[in-house]
C-alpha cells in the first residue's frame, strides 16, 4: 500500500516538471534576429568609424538592435573630424568618463530619429533620446551627404557637426561649476601675533598699482645669516612694477654719471642689495637712495667693511623708504629746519638740515653734503649723490676721539678709471642691463 502511494506521487511530481519545462519553453521570448543587411551593421562597418565607436562605448548596440526589429530608423551621423577635431576635448572628456554614461548615450541617440527619413524637411521630429524635450529641426544640422547608407531598416545622413542636447550640454555646464567651485585654494593655519598673543587679522586687497599694506621692514630680507626672505606682502606678488630693470637702469646710470663706481661695486659685488632693492620695487616699494661717492668710499677701512654684514648695514642707513627729489628736501628743511628721515636701517634715522643753500645730512664731522642732485629719478628710486658716509650717532659717539693714521695698506683706493671694468662685472652680476 505505501509503495503504491509513493508511486503516484512520483507520477505526479514528474508530469508536473515535464509540463512546466514545456511551458517555459513556449512562453520565452527569442532575442531579435538582426539582419546582416541591417542598418547598424552597416553603421559599424561605415566611414563614420568615431561614431560606431562612441555607439558601443555606450553600450547601445543592444537597444538599437530592439529599436530596428520594432520601426526603420534614420541615422544623423557625424563626420570623424566633427567628433574627433572640432568636439571641445573638455567635453569629450566628460563623454567617456564612466560616470557620465547616460549623458553619452543621450547625445548618441539625440542623432537618431524612429522613422525613415528619405528627404529632410523643416518638420521638427522627436529622437530616440529618452526624456528629451527638444526634437530636431532643419535649421540645427547641416547635411552634407544625404541618403549616405541606405537599408531596409533605416537610413544614414552625414552631418558637418555633433548636435548636443540641451540636457546633456546643462549637466556638462553643472559639473564644470561645480569643479570651479569645489577647487578652493587650501589656506594655511591661522597666525598669531606675537606681540599680541592674538589673530592676525587678513589685511584688506590691494588694487592695482596701490602702494603696499604692509611697511617695506616686512617685506626686506634678513641679514646674511638668518633664513631666507619673508613672503611678499599683500598684493607684492602681483608685481605691478618692474624694480629688476629699474635697479639696472639707475646703476648703469651711476657708472656713467661718474665718481660712484665704487657704490656700484657694493651694491652688485659686494652685497646682494642691488637684488634685494629689485624686489622691494617690485613689491610696490619706493627708495631714495643716498650715494657717497668714490671720494668718500675710500675713506673707508678694511675693518669697516670686513665684519659680517657691515657692508649691508653701511648701506641700509643711506636707503629712505620714502621717495624724495632734491627740490622736495630741500623744500622740507627750509620749512622745518631739522628733518629726520626713516632709513632701512632700523631704528636709526638720517637727519637732515639746511645748510650752505644745500641740504647736509648726518652730525657735525659724520655730516654730509647734498653734491649732486637727483642722479637718477623715475618715480620709484631717487638717488642723490652726497660727499660722504653717513654713521648713525651711537657709532660716531663709539667711535674713538683720535682715530689713529691709516696705513695705505689698509685704506679703501678710489679707482677712478675702471669704469668700464666695473660695468663688466655688474652685468655678470645683474644680467644683461647694460644692453
Amino acid at each position: 500500500m505505501d509503495l503504491q502511494i509513493y508511486g503516484f506521487l512520483f507520477t505526479l511530481f514528474l508530469t508536473f516538471a515535464i509540463n512546466g519545462a514545456t511551458l517555459q519553453e513556449k512562453t520565452q521570448i527569442p532575442p531579435p534576429q538582426i539582419n546582416s543587411n541591417s542598418v547598424l551593421v552597416a553603421l559599424l562597418d561605415s566611414h563614420y568609424t568615431e561614431l560606431s565607436e562612441l555607439v558601443e562605448k555606450a553600450l547601445l548596440l543592444q537597444p538599437l538592435e530592439e529599436a530596428v526589429t520594432k520601426h526603420n530608423i534614420t541615422i544623423f551621423a557625424p563626420r570623424n573630424e566633427a567628433l574627433e577635431r572640432d568636439l571641445d576635448p573638455e567635453f569629450k572628456r566628460f563623454l567617456l568618463e564612466p560616470g557620465n554614461i547616460k549623458s553619452l548615450q543621450n547625445l548618441l541617440l539625440f542623432h537618431m530619429v524612429p522613422t525613415r527619413l528619405t528627404s529632410w524637411h523643416q518638420k521638427n521630429h522627436t529622437t530616440l533620446c529618452p526624456g528629451e524635450a527638444e526634437r530636431l529641426s532643419g535649421n540645427m544640422m547641416n547635411i552634407i551627404h544625404p541618403n549616405d547608407i541606405i537599408k531596409s531598416d533605416g537610413i544614414i545622413h552625414g552631418i558637418k557637426k555633433v548636435l548636443i542636447p540641451k540636457s546633456v550640454q546643462q549637466s556638462f555646464n553643472n559639473r564644470r561649476n561645480l569643479r570651479s567651485i569645489s577647487a578652493v585654494l587650501p589656506e594655511g593655519a591661522p597666525e598669531i601675533d606675537p606681540r599680541t598673543n592674538r589673530l592676525k587679522k587678513k589685511p584688506k586687497p590691494v588694487p592695482a598699482g596701490a602702494p603696499p599694506v604692509l611697511p617695506i621692514y616686512s617685506a626686506m630680507a634678513p641679514g646674511p645669516s638668518l633664513a631666507p626672505a619673508p613672503a611678499p606682502g599683500p598684493g607684492g606678488n602681483h608685481h605691478h612694477f618692474d624694480g629688476e630693470t629699474q635697479v639696472k637702469d639707475f646703476i648703469q646710470t651711476l657708472l656713467h654719471y661718474g665718481g660712484y663706481n665704487e657704490l656700484a661695486d657694493i651694491l652688485v659685488n659686494l652685497t646682494s642689495l642691488a637684488t634685494e632693492m629689485g624686489r622691494l620695487v617690485s613689491e610696490g616699494y619706493v627708495l631714495t637712495v643716498l650715494a657717497p661717492n668714490d671720494e668718500a668710499m675710500a675713506k673707508l677701512t678694511t675693518d669697516q667693511l670686513s665684519e659680517p654684514g657691515a657692508p649691508e648695514q653701511i648701506m641700509y642707513y643711506h636707503l629712505i623708504p620714502e621717495y624724495q627729489t632734491e627740490e622736495s628736501m630741500y623744500n622740507s628743511v627750509r620749512r622745518f629746519g631739522k628733518v629726520k628721515y626713516d632709513t632701512l636701517r632700523l631704528p636709526h634715522k638720517v637727519v637732515a638740515e639746511e645748510a650752505d643753500g644745500s641740504v647736509k645730512f648726518g652730525f657735525e664731522e659724520g655730516s654730509a653734503y647734498l653734491i649732486d642732485p637727483d642722479i637718477y629719478t623715475d618715480g620709484r628710486i631717487s638717488v642723490q649723490g652726497i660727499d660722504g658716509v653717513l654713521f648713525p650717532v651711537e657709532d660716531i659717539k663709539v667711535a674713538p676721539k683720535s682715530a689713529p693714521v691709516v696705513a695705505a695698506a689698509d685704506a679703501k683706493v678710489v679707482a677712478k678709471p675702471r669704469r668700464g671694468k666695473l660695468m663688466e662685472v655688474a652685468c655678470s652680476m645683474m644680467g644683461s642691463f647694460c644692453h
